[in-house]
């Protein structure tokens, strides 16, 4: 029982010691997070359907 009340009291010392970030901060990363995620999900959508094509044509079923 001591291991795990020693365990709680160091992890609530260590969450006492992070820096939280404000409003503004989270609003900012959130959108960035949102836009990146858009601009990756469009580059993995115009790539697979380059090696579609490309996979398509080596096969020789038409593009």
């Amino acid at each position: 029982m001591n291991r795990i009340r020693r365990f709680i009291d160091e992890s609530w010392s260590e969450l006492k010691k992070v820096s939280w970030p404000n409003r503004l901060q989270v609003r900012n990363l959130t959108i960035l997070v949102f836009v990146i995620s858009f601009v990756v999900g469009l580059y993995i959508t115009a790539a697979d359907t380059a090696f579609d094509y490309v996979i398509k044509f080596i096969a020789g079923l038409g593009a």
